[in-house]
């Protein structure tokens, strides 16, 4: 019980340190684009975050996580094109442009801010909990599972594409001033901006950090391992897996909002194939069992591609793939692995008096 105990506090130690260094980030650069890019990477962790939580914690392995991330991204785009709106004049550009000469019904609840960003979060999040209910007591999980959440992002996909009139189709949505909130700007170049997602990064990650060390997240735990004996003992385990989804999709929303507040714009691409799984890259190359390397992995992988990418362009992908197959082969539990060999070899090194119950195996990072 001793080593679970200090691995416990080393993990939070760690988690500390971490946060701590992205607070100082603000107070050393001056450089607003860098600033940013920074935050925008702050949003990738969010999403990564979220993966974690539902694949590394709770055995689902979820390819549309785009859904929630691209509802939150609307959501919030038609909040803030609706405050650039005046009374007499509410009708958005585009919607003139496709002979529209009314406000639709689905836009006139974000001429209010808060009722928009209420929306923003509560409807991707409440489709979470209504297609996870009827998924997961239909039993339907694993690659099944998976399949069914790559089908619904691609109906999602197709539906914003087609309907241009309300949605911009393919040319998305560009709000052309940035969000207000309170009477305050927020810059999306500003630390302002960078304050915001780091705040929701940090909460969201203490709020899924506390559920995997809680009495539900062991019990989610043990679903993943085994579902079937944790039904036996009387659990709903239907009820358990459509909750940590949800929270995971709740998280992703969060992320979608912070990405339309930092780059002014969203389109079908946010709820694109190909993004989604780049969230399941991130989560599997920094560690999906751990929410800490989770998140380290999509910075590195981000970041990577944005100062590497233009310079091997289309091999980036090669480069990527070949990355992601060598710690998968090496390291199964991702980048995350190096940490907790490092915590065990911290353990075996430690002079103790007796041995501890569990032989002093490190604790798995969480």
């Amino acid at each position: 019980m001793g080593n679970l105990y200090h691995n416990k506090i080393a993990q939070w130690i760690v988690y500390v340190v971490f946060f701590a260094a992205l607070t100082i980030i603000p107070m050393t650069v001056s450089d607003s684009f860098l600033l940013n890019q920074l935050a925008t990477y702050g949003v990738y962790g969010m999403l990564a975050l979220s993966i974690s939580l539902c694949w590394g914690f709770g055995g689902i392995l979820n390819l549309g996580q785009g859904i929630a991330f691209g509802l939150g991204a609307y959501g919030m785009a038609m909040t803030m094109q609706m405050q650039s709106q005046s009374e007499s004049n509410p009708i958005p550009p585009f919607m003139l442009n496709n002979s529209l000469d009314h406000l639709p019904l689905l836009w006139q609840p974000f001429q209010s801010t808060a009722v928009g960003l209420v929306l923003a979060v509560a409807v991707p999040t409440l489709f979470c909990a209504a297609f996870g209910g009827i998924m997961f007591r239909a039993r339907v999980s694993g690659p099944f599972f998976a399949i069914m959440t790559l089908a619904m992002l691609s109906a999602f996909y197709t539906i914003i594409l087609d309907r241009q009139a309300y949605t911009g189709g393919v040319n998305g949505l560009t709000p052309p001033s940035s969000f207000v909130f309170a009477g305050v700007e927020v810059d999306p170049y500003s630390p302002t901006a960078y304050w915001v997602v780091l705040c929701l990064l940090a909460g969201a990650t203490l709020v899924a950090k506390l559920i995997t060390q809680s009495s539900f997240g062991l019990v989610t735990q043990a679903i993943r391992d085994d579902s079937e004996r944790v039904r036996f003992l009387g659990y709903s385990v239907a009820g358990y897996e459509t909750v940590i989804y949800t929270v995971s999709g709740l998280i992703a929303a969060l992320a979608g909002c912070c990405w339309v507040m930092l780059v002014q714009y969203v389109s079908p691409a946010q709820l694109d194939v190909g993004f989604s799984l780049s969230m399941v890259i991130w989560a599997a190359i920094g560690g999906r069992h751990s929410l800490l390397g989770s998140i380290l992995g999509a910075f590195i992988i981000q970041g990577a591609q944005s100062y590497l990418g233009d310079a091997f362009l289309a091999t980036w992908l090669l480069i990527l793939g070949g990355f992601f197959i060598v710690v998968v082969r090496f390291l199964p539990n991702g980048l995350a692995s190096l940490v907790e060999a490092g915590l065990g070899l911290f353990d075996r090194q430690r002079p103790t008096s007796s041995p501890a119950p569990d032989g002093g195996r490190p604790m798995p990072a969480e």
